[in-house]
Order: structure tokens, then sequence, then C-alpha cells
């Protein structure tokens, strides 16, 4: 017996033999805004914002924010949903900066990570207000101090510290280790001489610290074993230095339900244990609250997102293995190809017969590698012109978006009530070539 939608994620479910999403009949949803189709409800981000809000007015000191972490999703209307929710924003480049200016998003609650800001980004962010910058080197805090004087302004600053935590996810997406691209590690002594040389220039005011561990993170205590080394080296770092920590980032990363084995992250009991962990290590230490921030990405917009496919061939190779393509793939959802990341497929238009067909769901483009899905149970019926639905897409599909084989991207269509509205149009041939010259 295969597992009820409903049982995956709660905003699916099956009426007449359809597939529905956020309430809505997703057949008749393609039918009207055509395939390869992202579809985002809005009710299920605002839904998971609050997870995050409530728990952090409860829970954290005053000032305390949840950023979201827009390189999971970014596009004006999404940013809009965020600052209603009261939300702040994470941005990684001058791309996503520029979306949030553009939605009028206020840019004092904006903060800039990134491991390589260029002197044009590090420009772009000061002209635009940004309010803080996350430094991951040397060079970057010399360039920004530069240009923070140029303009005879104080800029705050987090400075990005690795703790050395192993988060037991994937490889590819693991970032608080000792060896990593990003930021410097305690364990070295780099982070400490990093410190030293942030508080001697004139026009930065250290504001904190910041770390990330990773993504998908399910294990009960990475964040909290996170939140103790970093208050440890903050403890060290006032006596060394007289440095009081006034922000502290812990990152994002809590893991998303993508098959029915993953495990489901409560966000209000991993925020509860969190902030004991917090208090109790700040107690010991006799080190001040400082202001906690989170950048939850994947979190907040994950399971708000559904992608619809057409389907194109079914091909069977007798003792080998069946395939079904689809008339989008690795263009609109590179994960599998990036990480070997599963997802949980459906036939949205038979949703009432047994999925007994064991295949591999790919995609259209001119590539091996070009695979949604490769062990995918379907019913076997399934055939050219059915609906193929692949769950939980909301972060890091539309984001890494490519136009590979000169594909079009696809739209982004936000559910809400109801009501359905293009929140991102369809890219037309035109598009793909209107930049040539």
């Amino acid at each position: 017996m295969n597992p009820s939608p409903r049982d995956l994620c709660h905003n699916l479910n099956v009426e007449n033999g359809h597939l529905t999403f956020a309430g809505q009949d997703t057949v008749a949803l393609a039918a009207r805004f055509g395939t390869p189709l992202y579809l985002m409800d809005e009710d299920t981000i605002r839904r998971n914002c609050r997870q995050y809000t409530e728990g952090f007015a409860r829970l954290f000191p005053a000032g305390s924010l949840v950023l979201y972490a827009s390189k999971a999703a970014s596009f004006t209307k999404l940013c809009r949903i965020i600052q209603t929710e009261g939300l702040g924003l994470d941005v990684v480049s001058m791309g996503e900066i520029y979306t949030a200016c553009k939605a009028g998003f206020p840019m004092e609650k904006v903060y800039f990570h990134s491991n390589h800001k260029t002197q044009a980004d590090i420009q772009f962010a000061l002209e635009k207000g940004v309010g803080c910058l996350v430094a991951d080197n040397e060079e970057e805090l010399l360039c920004l101090q530069a240009e923070a004087a140029k303009r005879n302004r104080r800029q705050k600053v987090l400075l990005r510290i690795t703790p050395g935590i192993d988060p037991h996810t994937y490889a590819a997406v693991a970032t608080g280790q000792v060896d990593s691209k990003f930021g410097l590690p305690i364990e070295t002594g780099q982070a400490e001489a990093f410190l030293a040389l942030a508080l001697q220039q004139p026009n930065l005011f250290v504001a904190g610290l910041h770390c990330h561990v990773g993504s998908q993170v399910f294990t009960e205590d990475v964040f909290e074993r996170s939140a103790a080394v970093m208050l440890a080296f903050m403890a060290d770092m006032r006596e060394k230095l007289g440095f009081v920590c006034e922000e502290l980032d812990l990152g994002g990363g809590y893991g998303t339900r993508y098959v029915h084995s993953d495990p489901e992250v409560n966000i209000p009991e991993k925020l509860s244990s969190l902030a004991a962990v917090i208090t109790a290590e700040c107690r010991r230490l006799r080190l001040p609250l400082p202001r906690v921030l989170l950048e939850p990405g994947r979190s907040i917009v994950a399971d708000a997102g559904l992608t619809l496919y057409t389907v194109g061939s079914v091909k069977q190779i007798p003792g080998y293995r069946t395939y079904v393509s689809v008339d989008g793939g690795m263009t609109d959802n590179p994960r599998y190809a990036l990480y070997g990341s599963r997802y949980t497929c459906y036939i949205a238009n038979k949703m009432d017969e047994p999925r007994d067909m064991p295949c591999a769901l790919v995609g259209r483009c001119c590539e091996s590698g070009d695979v949604i899905q490769p062990q995918a149970a379907l019913p076997a019926s399934t055939g050219r012109g059915d609906l193929a639905a692949v769950c939980t897409t909301g972060a890091y599909n539309y984001s890494m978006a490519s136009n590979y084989n000169r594909l079009p991207r696809p739209p982004v269509v936000l559910l809400q009530g109801g009501t359905a509205r293009i929140a991102v149009r369809r890219e037309t041939l035109e598009d793909i070539v209107a930049l040539d010259v």
C-alpha cells in the first residue's frame, strides 16, 4: 500500500483521482498555466515563517531576528511575503539585493553573505544601504573598511567563523567543518586573528559572529553544539580582546521531508532546545545573552513548492529499467544531479491507481545525468500526456534553474486561498536570445 500524499505534507491531498496542492486541482492548474510549472503555496510559506517568528518572540532576547535565506528562492512577490511576516533577509549577491530593493524590502533588515564579495558587490551593498555585511575573510574585511571610509560611514558587520562541527549531512552542503571555503576556523587560531583585525577598523562596527554548519540537517543537537562552541569562543575573545558579542548568527539548515522516510522536524521544539542551551551556556560562561539570528531557507519554502510536468514517453528496456521522460528536468531541478537528492513523485491525474511500476523519472536534456529521480514508483498505465508531479520543490529549484539546451525556465504561480496568480512569468524563446548581440 502506497503512503498517502497527505502523510508527506499537509498541503497535499487526493480528490476525484487527482492530486490537489494547497486545496487546488493540479490537473486544472497545469491545463491553465502549462508545464513545466512551479507552484508555490503562499499559506504554507506564511505558516512556516510564523513557526519561527512566534518561537523567537517567546524564547530569545529582544532584537533577535529570523532571516529568510533568499538563495533558497528569490523573487519580488516572495520578498514581500517575507517582509509582511516580519522576517529579515539573508542575501548572497547583487541580484538578491536588487530583488529585495525592487520588492521594497527594508534594507536595514538585510544581511549580505557569501565567501567572495567583489569590490562591486560591496560598493553596491553600501549604496543600497544594506544593514549588515557578513565578512568572510581578511581581504574582504579590508575592502569593506576602505569602501566604508570613502563614504564616511560606520558599517555594521558580522564575522563568519567555522566552529568545526560535522552536521552529518550531504558533504556538498556541509559548511561548518574546519576545512571549508566559508569563513575562518576557530581551531587554527585564524578566527581570533580575524576578529582582532576587524576590531582595529575605524569604519566597521563588529556587532557579532556568524556560523553556518550546513543544510538539510535533521540531527538533534547540531545547532546546540554550534552554539556551545561559538559561545565558548565569545567568552575567550572577551577575555583576550575585550570583545562583547551583541549578535550571534547560527545560520540555517533545518531539514525538510522530501520522502516519507525522512523525519519531520518540529521547529518550535528545536527552537526551545536551542534557546535552553544558549541560556545555560551564557549563564555558565557569565556572558550577556546575545541577540540570536537564524537563517532558515529550505524549511520556509521547500514544502510550499510542487513542480508539474507532462510525460512525453515511457521507454522500457527489458531486464534493465523503465524510463519515464518529462518536458522539464535538470534545467528546472538540478538537485539530483548535484546531490543525489530524493523526491516523492506522482502521476497527478491517476492518483487512484497503484504506483506499481518502478522507473526512472528523467528530463528532456541532452545529458545522461538529466535525472529527476532514478527510483520512482508510478502507475503501470503511465503514458504520453499524463501529468507528473514532483513534491517539495520550493527550495533550490527555481533559484537554481538554468537555460541549458536553450530551454526557457518555467513560471512560478502563487496559490493562496483558492486563487492562483503568476509571480514569475514563463520565459519565452525571445527571452532566450534577448542578451545576444
